[in-house]
């Protein structure tokens, strides 16, 4: 499935979610009536307006429904979203890892280095790839918060051509401040990066394309903000928290061993 596949596919499904609820609705009301909705003879009204009515007047009368109808609803066509798109997700750019590289289990995550948030996911990962040694850390840049996050993240995609993207990543969230122009290039020092390189690959058109592609990849699958990571079929978003991240693990760890098996 292309990028252009996948926000069409986000695009229908938001369309088709009031219906769903409409739906979820209606097999709820079926349960606590006996089916009747199946049974015109039953005495329920068989026309549509009317069983429309029956379910709106469900709805309002259990709202409650509603959010675990839609969460129900979202984590399917979450799942169903990254497993078409699995490969595009997992596979990172080139140097743009750490962890185990061979892991069985990858941990994406969508960052920006201008993300004050980012900074404690930051830790989060760099904890649980100490913790759990099957777990392959992929980092996808991600700037939408400032100019500044282009051009870091640009620094970024050139460290790891050179070999040095987990050195100039740790330097860029372990070292306080404010992301700039001059952070960036101290920063670049720090890593020990070939300076005249990485500033000829700030106007790479291939790092340029990767940023889009990452961009692109993030909206299809709805992120909203950063830190935002893709673990198995799950998206979590926010400084979620190591626990969080390490539990995502397991399940994705123990859904592909159920998977193999079966």
């Amino acid at each position: 499935m292309t990028m252009a596949d996948a926000r069409a596919t986000l695009a229908k499904i938001m369309e088709t979610r009031v219906r769903a609820i409409w739906l979820a609705a209606a097999v709820a009301l079926a349960g606590v009536g006996g089916a009747v909705l199946a049974a015109p003879g039953a005495g329920v009204p068989a026309d549509k307006a009317a069983i429309e009515k029956i379910v709106r007047d469900y709805i309002l009368a259990h709202p409650e429904i509603i959010p675990e109808a839609m969460s129900r609803l979202q984590n399917r066509e979450v799942s169903a979203l990254l497993k078409s798109n699995r490969a595009a997700i997992e596979t990172p750019f080139a140097g743009a890892v750490a962890g185990n590289p061979q892991g069985d289990v990858s941990v994406v995550v969508f960052f920006d280095y201008a993300c004050p948030y980012c900074r404690q996911g930051h830790a989060d990962t760099v904890k649980l790839a100490a913790a759990d040694r099957g777990v392959r850390i992929v980092y996808r840049d991600f700037p939408v918060l400032s100019p500044a996050s282009d051009e870091a993240a640009m620094a970024s995609l050139s460290a790891a051509q050179q070999g040095k993207y987990s050195r100039f990543h740790n330097a860029m969230f372990e070292n306080a401040g404010k992301v700039s122009h001059e952070r960036t290039v101290a920063m670049v020092r720090t890593a020990g990066l070939d300076e005249v390189r990485t500033a000829k690959d700030l106007n790479a058109p291939s790092l340029k394309a990767e940023i889009k592609r990452n961009l692109e990849l993030g909206r299809a699958l709805g992120l909203t903000g950063t830190p935002s990571y893709v673990v198995g079929d799950r998206i979590l978003s926010g400084a979620v928290g190591f626990d969080a991240l390490q539990a995502a693990v397991v399940e994705a760890r123990q859904a592909r061993k159920e998977g193999a098996a079966g």
